[in-house]
């Protein structure tokens, strides 16, 4: 009974104290110094990586459909000199953020199409490229035509936004003259769209009519490859151009969850359930793009760009139901923050999260 009443005792005190501390002036500075002191602090989980490397991360992992803690279509390609990103859909810049990620390293963005879920996050990619960044030039963005329209649309709905930055900040902080986009058309006919002897980026056409092109990316960086599909229905032409890569991220729907929706939309909501049926008719399904890098002798496989996106340990079964059938293992489901080392004059695939 004494330890209960000395416990009380001192559990009254401690909220005495704290609850007049925390109106202290000098108490409330010290915790906010502590607050911002470990924000700019914060490592960026992208340095720890030594030697010489190529990575892909997921900064976004669903597509256009919720998920929970999901981002929308992003991945980031990163060598100790290069920095792209492929796609910024709504949620992906946060993600890079909460992860310290610096982009004022951000060489280009790369488009693979123009649908909102792809494009939705670009003029904070600029943003966060741009002030108390070390960006040099205009933020270069390749993709197919039409993205001059996405750039300069942004670049005029943001005007007055670079224009007061820079007067409240300054030149040096916001320079306006690397405010804004310099947009690059990609021409099939000339697909190698980077090329610097070590890092060579090859863009390609994959399947998702009605969008015209939709493009596909292939990353050589010494003797290592990555491969990115976009948004595509099976693709024959994904497969070529995939032969012996090391690592394909393909983006994957599941056509049983899919169909479920359309069946109970059709009840609910029909407008809700024609979208459903067509949406499964340009992607492809987990046991296709399985297939697809089977074909392509691709030796790992990451699912991404989600539908839906899975957000229990019983709906990611269900999502992939049929790929080990198809495909025994070297394959796996991404989440937000996954990630895949594959260190150079070697042939290991190390995949992991970032979080």
């Amino acid at each position: 009974m004494r330890k209960i009443y000395y416990f009380l005792i001192v559990a009254i005190l401690i909220f005495v104290v704290g609850f007049f501390g925390i109106r202290n002036t000098s108490v409330q500075n010290f915790f906010i110094d502590l607050i911002f002191e470990s924000q700019l602090n914060n490592q960026d989980k992208l340095v720890t990586f030594e030697g010489d490397y190529i990575i892909g991360l997921v900064c976004g992992s669903r597509g256009p459909l919720p998920g929970k803690g999901r981002a929308e279509p992003c991945i980031m390609i990163k060598t100790p000199d290069h920095m792209f990103i492929v796609d910024t859909g709504d949620g992906s810049r946060q993600n890079l953020i909460n992860w310290q990620i610096d982009l004022g390293n951000l060489d280009a963005v790369l488009f693979t199409h123009l649908h909102s879920d792809h494009i939705s996050d670009l003029a904070d990619f600029h943003l966060y490229s741009w002030v108390t960044q070390n960006r040099e030039g205009k933020l270069p963005v390749y993709g197919p035509e039409g993205t001059q329209l996405v750039t300069e649309g942004i670049t005029r709905a943001y005007e007055l936004d670079y224009e007061w930055r820079t007067l409240h900040h300054g030149e040096e902080v916001a320079p306006s003259d690397i405010a804004g986009f310099d947009t690059k058309i990609i021409d099939l006919n000339n697909p190698v769209i980077f090329d610097d002897g070590s890092l060579k980026i090859t863009a390609f056409e994959v399947e998702h009519l009605p969008v015209y092109p939709s493009l596909g990316f292939r990353f050589d960086y010494k003797g290592r490859s990555i491969v990115i599909s976009g948004d595509t229905d099976y693709s024959t032409n994904l497969i070529e151009q995939s032969k012996n890569a090391d690592l394909l991220f393909h983006d994957a729907l599941s056509y049983n969850m899919i169909g479920r929706a359309e069946d109970i939309s059709e009840i609910i909501q029909p407008q809700l359930s024609r979208v459903f049926y067509d949406i499964q008719g340009y992607h492809a399904s987990p046991v296709e793009a399985a297939q697809a890098a089977n074909e392509a002798n691709v030796k790992e496989l990451i699912f991404y760009h989600l539908i839906p996106a899975p957000d229990s340990f019983i709906a990611k079964i269900i999502f992939v139901k049929g790929v080990s059938e198809v495909r025994p293992d070297n394959w796996t489901l991404a989440d937000d923050g996954t990630i895949a080392i594959l260190p150079v004059n070697s042939e290991d695939i190390t995949i992991t999260n970032i979080e």
